[in-house]
Order: C-alpha cells, then sequence, then structure tokens
C-alpha cells in the first residue's frame, strides 16, 4: 500500500509563504489536517480557508517558547493531537559578516537553528505519542559554503546536525525524523536576495548543475509531501543533490577553495557595497519581528 497522509495532522511553522504554504497545499489536497504557524496572520487565516474546513492557523514567532508551545497546545486541541512536525521557517541575511550588524546574523541563526530547536521540542511528545514524524527543514547550504552566505549556512548546518542526532534518540520510540534539503527554491526568499542584490546573482548564475538551478515551489512542495508520507530520512530537491551531499569533503576542501577565493575577490567587495547602499539586512518582503530593523532585527518564515 502506498504512503499516505490522508488524516494525519501535520504542523507546519513558517506555513504562511513559499515553501511552508505550498506543502500545506499539497497535504491539505492529499488528506492531512493542518495546523498553519506563522508571524502574518492574514495569510495564514487566508491560506486556511482556502484549505477548507478542519485545519487551523495560529500566530507564532519561533524563536519565542511560550509563543511556539501556545500553537502547539492550540494544535493539539482543535485538532486532537499532532503526526508530524515539519520546522520550516527561515530567513536568509544580506551580505558578508563584515558587512552585516551582529544582530542580523544572530538572528538568521536563531530563526533558523533555535527556532527549529523550540518547535520541535514543544511538539516531540506529542509526535511521540503517535510514533510520528519530525522534519527538520534544512537546506543545500548544509553541506555547500557560498561568500555572503555564512550565518545562513551556519544555521542550516545545525539544523541538519540537530535532525541526525534527534533521529537517534527517538528511534527506539518508533519516531522517524527526517531532514530536507531544497537547492535554490523561487520563492520571495530567494526572489528578495537575487533583486536586491545583482552580485549574488551573477554568483549564483555561475554555480554548476543543481547548485546554481531554481526549482519551483510547486514542485519542491510535492517532493516534500512525498518525504512525509514516506517519512523519509533525506529528502533532496531536485534529487541531485544527493550527489552533492555526497561529495560534501571535497565541496569544503582546500581544492575547492582556491576557485572559491578566485572569484571571491571581486565578488565580495562588490557585494558589500550592495548590501551597504541597500540599508538593510533582509528583503522586503521580510516582516518585522521587533527591534530595528537596519539592525537585523526582522523575520520572514517561509
Amino acid at each position: 500500500m502506498a504512503a499516505s497522509v490522508s488524516g494525519k495532522v501535520v504542523l507546519i511553522t513558517g506555513a504562511a509563504r513559499g515553501i511552508g504554504a505550498e506543502t500545506a497545499r499539497v497535504l491539505a489536497r492529499r488528506g492531512a489536517k493542518l495546523a498553519l504557524v506563522g508571524l502574518e496572520p492574514e495569510r495564514l487565516e487566508a491560506l486556511a480557508a482556502e484549505l477548507g474546513p478542519g485545519h487551523a492557523w495560529f500566530e507564532a514567532d519561533v524563536t519565542d517558547q511560550a509563543s511556539i508551545d501556545a500553537a502547539v497546545a492550540g494544535t493539539v486541541e482543535r485538532l486532537s493531537g499532532i503526526d508530524v512536525v515539519v520546522a520550516n521557517a527561515g530567513v536568509a541575511n544580506n551580505g558578508t559578516v563584515a558587512i552585516n550588524p551582529p544582530d542580523a546574523l544572530v538572528r538568521t541563526i536563531d530563526v533558523n537553528l533555535s527556532g527549529v530547536v523550540r518547535t520541535v521540542s514543544a511538539a516531540l511528545p506529542h509526535v511521540t505519542e503517535r510514533k510520528g514524524y519530525v522534519l527538520v527543514v534544512a537546506s543545500l547550504a548544509s553541506f555547500t559554503v557560498l561568500p555572503g552566505m555564512a550565518a545562513y549556512c551556519a544555521s542550516k548546518a545545525g539544523a541538519e546536525a540537530f535532525a541526525n542526532v534527534l533521529r537517534l534518540e527517538v528511534a527506539h520510540k518508533g519516531v522517524k525524523v527526517g531532514s530536507a534539503h531544497p537547492s535554490w527554491i523561487d520563492t520571495d526568499l530567494v526572489r528578495d536576495v537575487e533583486d536586491d542584490l545583482k552580485t549574488f546573482r551573477e554568483i549564483r548564475s555561475k554555480l554548476p548543475g543543481p547548485l546554481g538551478s531554481t526549482t519551483s515551489v510547486q514542485e519542491c512542495a510535492e517532493a516534500v509531501a512525498d518525504g512525509i508520507a514516506k517519512r523519509k530520512r533525506r529528502i533532496y530537491v531536485p534529487r541531485s543533490l544527493a550527489v552533492v551531499q555526497a561529495l560534501r569533503s571535497l565541496i569544503v576542501s582546500p581544492i575547492s577553495d582556491v576557485g572559491i577565493k578566485l572569484q571571491a575577490r571581486k565578488a565580495v567587495p562588490a557585494l558589500e557595497a550592495e548590501v551597504a547602499a541597500l540599508g538593510r539586512s533582509f528583503g522586503s518582503a521580510t516582516v518585522a519581528a521587533g527591534g530595528d530593523e537596519h539592525a537585523g532585527q526582522a523575520v520572514h518564515q517561509g
């Protein structure tokens, strides 16, 4: 019998936009009941209405434990439990360590890594009760490097490591854990970076094969939904990234560094000048989450 999500309760963070929203649509069409969690209540409410009856939405910031705890409790109350938790909320700051305010770098790590930890920790007792599935949405950046992405790569590598260890901790309880590794997906997050930073767009255009290609959000969501149904250990989007992952030691080797450094010699100063002129640390679709936006206190979930 084919794997199915019909009747399963799936909680997704970063559900207002992008991968989170589109994955929710695919899962709902396959019969799952969705708990949509994010920072944009109007978008979440509209998506829940679009999906039809039997779904719920909760405004929550994954960097605030009380907030995510409340979303989990609300899901259990309204949908009677949680079978799957998808820790998807993520952000990407603009530019290098030298040009970005420390708060922007830390905010990226806080959302992408600490947010995963907080989300999974809150939902895990309920997922364990149903011998369910945990999916951490990591990235191609978990095992590759690129100038201008230090905090993002660090956060996604950490998210992958968290999933790898959690898998071992809960296996005897019947819980499965997977990590998803999308490449460049056609979402607001990716479009914002490319619209804002010509140099970054040029750097990416020179990357070979799946390292530089863009996948539609619909194709990504179908792959993620398939992985959830099959409780997969790893989900690669596109699938060819599995080869890249297998070569990760070479990607971060001194041999690889030589080529990247040659390109970075000109590209990094140009990138830093563009970020300085831009005057902000995150994309224009970013949702403010308090503090000074120019110092990087902003979040875009999805």
